[in-house]
Parts: structure tokens; sequence; C-alpha cells
């Protein structure tokens, strides 16, 4: 199955490899979707709000406590920890499939974390002023940006021990 999360229009899902789509929003209270995030048999989807679907999209339900900025960009999975980057809130850490949020931001300077991404047991937040590093599971943070001529972050991506980070001024390895 393919999810596409649109601005205003929730979520649609895809059966056949994006030929069609239909809406899947049922339980959503809000329709703006930026990220979603697989952990098990769960599927999260994040906008305004957190919320989770437990039967592969056919039903959302909300998952935001204690997310005290609800305005979710990104999500990353290490295990059992669900991280989830917001809008001037920084990062926030899930160890109950969602059920309940704590911030994991001491550290991160920068708190409009725009993209999340995990290589082994690193935790990467691509922000607008570069990256940074938790090595412990968003407890702390550090600059991981040197060497970057850009650090307006959009996305991070890992491949191998590899991490990559878009930016408007190109591509940094």
């Amino acid at each position: 199955n393919l999810f596409a999360g649109t601005v205003g229009g929730g979520v649609f899902l895809s059966t056949n490899n994006g030929t069609s789509w239909s809406a899947a929003s049922t339980g959503l209270t809000s329709f703006t979707v930026h990220a979603f995030a697989a952990s098990g048999a769960n599927l999260f989807a994040g906008g305004d709000g957190v919320f989770l679907s437990t039967n592969n999209g056919t039903s959302w339900s909300a998952a935001s406590t204690g997310l005290t900025n609800p305005y979710v960009n990104a999500f990353a999975v290490s295990g059992t920890n669900l991280f989830a980057g917001t809008t001037f809130g920084g990062v926030f850490l899930s160890t109950d499939n969602g059920t309940s949020w704590t911030a994991a931001s001491t550290g991160l300077t920068i708190t409009y974390v725009r993209t999340l991404a995990v290589s082994g047991t690193n935790l990467f937040a691509g922000t607008y002023s570069g990256v940074f590093l938790s090595t412990n599971n968003g407890t702390s943070w550090t600059v991981a940006s040197t060497g970057m001529t850009n650090t307006d972050v959009r996305t991070l991506a890992v491949s191998g021990t590899n991490l990559f980070a878009g930016t408007y001024g190109g591509v940094f390895l």
C-alpha cells in the first residue's frame, strides 16, 4: 500500500502502486498531513497533531497526548522509540506507540525540525540552521553541520553509513 498526505485533503491510499487513489481519512480531525511512519502494525500520520491507524489506514485516532507543539513535520522510528519533529517545538519521543509523548530536545538550539533520520543508534534532526545529532534517543543533542556551506536542511536520508542532507544550496554527505 502507498499513502499520500496532503495539505487540506487528508490521507489518500493506493493499493495498486499509484494507479488509483481513494480517501483514507476517517477519524482525522485535521486534514493537513506532512509525515508518515510505520512501526510494526501501527501507521502514524503527522501534521496538525499525530494520528494512529492500527488497521492500515481504514480509520485514525488522535495520538497527541503530551505533544505540546502539535505541528509535526517528520517522524523517525528507532526500535520501539517513535520520534516526532515539530515546528518550533523540537523533538518529542513516544515509547508506547504514540499513547504519550515527552520532549526530547535538550541541546537542540533550533526547535523548528523539518526532518529526522536514524542511522544505527544515531538520531539526526535537520533544521533551517543545520543538522543536529543525538546518540542517546534525544536526551541530548549536538551540532553536526561541520563543512556544510548551506545549513537550510530540508531532508535527510541514510544509505548504509552515509548521511545525506538536502538543502537549498545542494546535497551534502
